[in-house]
């Protein structure tokens, strides 16, 4: 699948994958910035998400290799690849499928290990609203927020909503909830551990990244770093944008090993 793709600067590429409800436009003011002489900043519509196509199947080996292709197209590779959340368990899944692909490696707020189910609430609440030409975003908002009592975390969803005439989602919901059991897990990957550059970025206030996490880490990236941003929680470029954006920098700025 060739995936959805925003592109600023030039030079050797950086890529950015978003997490769940995400888009590309997600790391817009991010990846402006990044984007100084010398360096390309992509940023991907993961499948179901954005301007990408929809389709059944959300497991990260898929994933993974969505983004080959769509990189191979855009003529990237090898690259340095950035995820978040879901899209670090992407940008995971896709280093040790394709690890010619990837020059270097940074997780954000993520491990490779399996999450409780709690997100699918929100897709769920997002599937049944009820649309209508007349409603405001103020009226989306009330209406989830039952489901969804954080204000922050119901913007971000309602970003995905586009109202008028034809009120519709810019994501694929039918297809995010049937693989939401995929999304919350990460599967066996039959695959040599990946040794280039590895960077852990984790946010102090979220609990996605564990010490008890560490040796399946370690397992699979040995070459690991590990940073964590004091002022932020899971949402690190959004919480603490000039912590993230330092480290971003460094990492990308790195020569190769």
């Amino acid at each position: 699948m060739i995936l959805n793709s925003i592109s600023r600067g030039d030079g050797p590429a950086l890529v950015l994958l978003h997490g769940l409800f995400g888009q590309a436009g997600t790391f817009g003011t991010m990846q402006r910035r990044l984007a100084y002489a010398g360096r390309r900043v992509i940023a991907l519509d993961l499948r179901n998400h954005g301007a990408s196509p929809r389709a059944y199947g959300m497991d990260y080996r898929t994933m993974a290799d969505d983004v080959r292709e769509t990189l191979a197209a855009l003529g990237v590779l090898p690259c340095a690849v950035l995820g978040h959340s879901m899209g670090g368990k992407a940008a995971m899944a896709l280093a040790l499928r394709h690890p010619a692909a990837v020059t270097r490696l940074c997780v954000a707020d993520i491990a490779p290990v399996r999450y409780r189910p709690h997100l699918i609430t929100y897709a769920e609440a997002m599937r049944d609203l009820a649309l209508s030409p007349d409603m405001t975003r103020a009226q989306a908002d009330a209406a989830l927020s039952p489901a969804v009592p954080d204000s922050g975390v119901r913007g971000f969803l309602l970003s995905n909503l586009r109202l008028g005439p034809a009120p519709e989602w810019r994501i694929g919901l039918d297809e995010i909830i049937d693989g939401m059991d995929d999304i919350q897990d990460w599967p066996a990957i039959d695959a040599p551990p990946f040794v280039a550059p590895t960077l852990f970025l984790a946010g102090a206030r979220s609990h996605y990244v564990r010490p008890e996490h560490r040796p399946a880490i370690a397992a699979l990236f040995p070459s690991a770093r590990f940073v964590t941003l004091k002022n932020a929680g899971h949402w690190l470029h959004a919480d603490d944008p000039e912590g993230f954006l330092a480290v971003v920098h460094s990492f990308a700025a790195m020569p190769p090993a």
